[in-house]
């Protein structure tokens, strides 16, 4: 036979307990407490978040405490659509930036390394094949690549 029990009930205690009248001892720590809290909220320029009273923080701090007001928000405000009169956008130049968006000079051939041709050199992989000073047809360097790809 098992243990369970009909829909609905359940063996956890959900009464509310009643709370227990607090000490003077008790009530001296509050209010210690509650000096500290208003003081740290002054600090942080949260003046709204201070209690008037020592009863108001015990409250609080004992989940009792009800705010007197409710805060209120704003409506939000719409403004209309800007268009713009003249069809011409001017571009924006600044001497301060340090990344203009100009237009990158294109890449020259200068001539100081000659290319020969192209090699393969694995699946594909297209590799330049320059003249060298002492050779200048670059036959060495295309039987370099050829080895390369063979091994």
């Amino acid at each position: 036979m098992t243990m369970h029990l009909a829909r609905g009930l359940t063996t956890l205690n959900t009464k509310k307990r009643k709370k227990k009248k607090l000490t003077d001892k008790q009530i001296e720590e509050y209010t210690v407490k509650w000096r500290q809290h208003n003081k740290a909220m002054r600090r942080k320029h949260l003046h709204s978040h201070q209690f008037d009273t020592v009863q108001d923080y015990i409250a609080y701090c004992r989940g009792e405490y009800k705010p007197k007001t409710t805060p209120v928000i704003a409506p939000l405000r719409t403004s209309t659509p800007t268009v713009r009169e003249s069809d011409k956008i001017p571009s924006y130049t600044s001497k301060n930036s340090f990344a203009p968006c100009l237009k990158r000079e294109p890449l020259q051939y200068t001539g100081e390394r000659r290319l020969v041709g192209i090699a393969t050199m694995h699946k594909s992989n297209m590799v330049p094949v320059f003249a060298d000073d002492d050779d200048k047809t670059g036959k060495r360097q295309a039987t370099e690549i050829a080895q390369m790809r063979r091994n």
